[in-house]
């Protein structure tokens, strides 16, 4: 742990041109701990790049100034001290015994001094800096409050696209379908194929009529699946699926929109 008054006592010799073992020895015979002294010339340190520091900056010359008047201070401390102002050296460092309550100790009136100094050397390097550049500040736009009443707007309603033909019931022309003819009536709702009826269609022979019987359901699924006369007709009604797909194109075109 580091001891503020004890580092600026070791400022204080080191400023006179004692050594660090001399200190070291000075300081030990009065119970300080060789980690506390460690600590204190450790703490002690920066203050010899901070003096390197002040002798390259473009007011050297006055705060070379106030650095001598730190050399004096420390002097007379010195002296005083050597006169028998103090008893002994650990009279100079508080934490140590042999001063009255409430009577300002030697190290004391030398740290007032010190920080004095210390402060008055801060003020000039300040005004010999330029101002940091304050940050722009950011500017927001202000909402005005017909912007903050205002309620979103409503999303516009998808309309339901037109149908692929009119409504109502559309006739076919009439196709071959080689036994017979075959013509269709379409039934359109919604814009959609919704039925197709046969009006005309193969029906002579018994053979025929079986055959359409189980064509016409199978034509009729196929073209409302594919709402349009693009089908692929039933095998076993060739000449049937073909005059459909004839009669129902007919029937579509003219559904159309």
């Amino acid at each position: 742990m580091q001891h503020p008054k004890l580092i600026a006592f070791i400022r204080a010799r080191l400023a006179t041109g004692a050594t660090r073992e001399e200190i070291r020895q000075s300081l030990a015979k009065n119970g300080w701990s060789d980690r506390d002294i460690s600590d204190a010339f450790t703490g002690a340190a920066p203050q010899a790049a901070a003096t390197a520091a002040v002798a390259a900056h473009p007011l050297a010359g006055r705060k070379l100034s106030l650095s001598f008047g730190l050399v004096v201070v420390s002097i007379v401390y010195a002296l005083w001290q050597h006169a028998g102002g103090a008893g002994s050296v650990a009279g100079a460092i508080p934490g140590s015994h042999g001063w009255a309550a409430g009577e300002t100790s030697p190290g004391q009136s030398y740290q007032a001094a010190n920080d004095a100094l210390l402060q008055t050397l801060a003020q000039i390097t300040g005004s010999s800096s330029a101002p940091a550049a304050q940050p722009a500040p950011v500017q927001t736009q202000a909402q005005t409050p017909a912007q903050t009443m205002m309620p979103a707007a409503a999303p516009t309603m998808m309309q339901k696209p037109a149908g692929k033909y009119a409504d109502g019931s559309f006739t076919g022309s009439p196709a071959d379908a080689y036994y017979g003819t075959v013509q269709v009536k379409v039934v359109v709702k919604n814009g959609q194929l919704a039925d197709v009826q046969f009006l005309q269609y193969p029906n002579t022979h018994s053979n025929s009529v079986y055959i359409n019987s189980q064509a016409m359901p199978l034509l009729t699924q196929e073209a409302i699946q594919a709402q349009s006369a693009q089908i692929d007709g039933v095998s076993g009604a060739t000449f049937t699926s073909q005059a459909f797909q004839q009669s129902l194109a007919s029937a579509l075109a003219l559904a159309k929109n």
